[in-house]
């Protein structure tokens, strides 16, 4: 008589192999910044607004004596230049010989009435930057007529303010790279990458 054999459960077979993975690709700034990009995501968060000129992108930037960038901030088109003072200037990295840190403080300033407010100016004195900024006209009447509890008023140095188109000369370099006048690139992130690279290019020239 051949042996009983005792009766068995089918067990369902698990096939073992690589994860499913999420169709959802993150992107660089989802890696870095979390699931959107700074500013909310949208327009706005990838340096995208209306202006005065349409949909548009303002690139804030600070240059040497020598018109050679040495920081940038991308923002959208309805951006004022004033809110992005402090910003531009805390990112300048100038590096030493050796194996001293990068200068941050820059031995003056020089720029237009878009920069003469208080907050400005506030944060230049806490810094200890010399500075040519002229006084807005309105901003000079306001201080007159509260008398002696206006203050005196800022100190100028008009000679040191000639040298403001430094600025001027270090966008035009800009504006001749097609990449960066045009803005082909459809998120923020990959723009500030180009009008970074076209800034190296400039420095390279120089």
């Amino acid at each position: 008589m051949p042996p009983a054999l005792a009766p068995t459960h089918r067990q369902p077979r698990i096939k073992e192999g690589p994860q499913r993975q999420n169709r959802r690709t993150e992107t660089p700034w989802q890696n870095l910044h979390g699931r959107r990009p700074p500013g909310g995501g949208g327009a706005s968060g990838e340096g995208l607004g209306r202006s005065r000129g349409g949909f548009a992108t303002n690139v804030h930037l600070s240059a040497d004596g020598r018109y050679r960038l040495l920081s940038l901030v991308v923002t959208p088109g309805q951006q004022g230049d004033s809110t992005q003072f402090t910003p531009v200037l805390e990112k300048i990295r100038v590096p030493r010989h050796g194996r001293c840190r990068p200068s941050k403080k820059p031995q003056s300033v020089a720029s237009d009435k878009a920069y003469s407010n208080g907050l400005c100016r506030q944060y230049l004195r806490q810094r200890g930057i010399r500075h040519a900024v002229p006084e807005k006209t309105d901003s000079q009447g306001a201080r007159l007529r509260k008398g002696s509890g206006g203050g005196r008023p800022p100190g100028f140095a008009e000679e040191r303010h000639k040298k403001r188109n430094t600025v001027e000369r270090a966008v035009n370099p800009l504006k001749n790279t097609r990449a960066v006048s045009t803005r082909y690139d459809g998120r923020g992130f990959v723009f500030l990458g180009t009008v970074t690279v076209a800034a190296i290019v400039i420095w390279l020239r120089t």
